[in-house]
């Protein structure tokens, strides 16, 4: 499974990277406002740490397909590495199929339904964005669409990546990983609790301690 970070932090892609578990970036007009950054300034800034995928998302109104192909096309100009986010709505179907016949990637995003995800990658979408997390909100079982996307897409060898999304804590994403998404997009303070456990801090300490005592054995001798 691919690892995404959701950030626009610039900092936090750098960690991810030198560790070498990243392989994208999803980011929104919200997360880049919050870091006080230019948008398409600090999308290919991203795009340059990153190298893949690092999906941007068109701010037209949800029924305008021409401005969402219009702002598509210039977003995707931005770097070879920048994915179109576009809104799961009839005219981001229509977007998604225009931009896609560009040979611009799409990535579909606010998807809540299996029917929507089959949608969008008859219409061309590169990648599917279920979001987890606001369907446990409202007590519905996230996962559940995430097992049904990859059971549809597995039935007709879609090529369409499914981009498990809104993850909120690390069994989300071990969940996803269970389940066959290719991918799950979550903040970083997610990825560095999946390095966490209390074992592995303890074994460290105790290791640290018996070498300290090792030396102090052998200075004494």
């Amino acid at each position: 499974m691919k690892i995404f970070l959701d950030t626009a932090n610039l900092d936090e892609i750098r960690s991810a990277h030198r560790w070498g578990v990243l392989d994208g970036v999803t980011t929104n007009p919200t997360l880049v406002y919050r870091e006080g950054a230019e948008f398409k300034t600090r999308v290919v800034d991203i795009c340059d740490v990153v190298g893949g995928p690092v999906s941007a998302e068109v701010t037209a109104a949800e029924t305008d397909a021409a401005g969402m192909i219009r702002e598509g096309r210039e977003i995707a100009a931005w770097h070879p590495h920048v994915v179109v986010k576009i809104p799961c709505f009839p005219a981001g179907l229509e977007a998604t199929r225009a931009l896609a016949a560009d040979g611009i990637r799409v990535n579909m995003t606010l998807v809540f339904s299996p029917a929507q995800a089959l949608l969008s990658a008859k219409a061309g979408a590169s990648f599917v964005s279920p979001f987890l997390g606001r369907l446990d909100d409202l007590q519905h079982v996230g996962m559940d669409l995430v097992r049904s996307i990859v059971t549809i897409f597995d039935n007709y060898a879609f090529e369409c990546e499914v981009l498990a999304a809104s993850l909120r804590h690390p069994l989300h994403v071990v969940d996803a990983a269970l389940a066959g998404a290719d991918i799950a997009t979550m903040p970083f303070a997610v990825l560095k609790q999946l390095l966490q456990h209390p074992l592995t801090d303890l074994g460290q300490a105790r290791f640290l301690e018996d070498w300290k005592k090792l030396q102090q054995k052998l200075a004494g001798s």
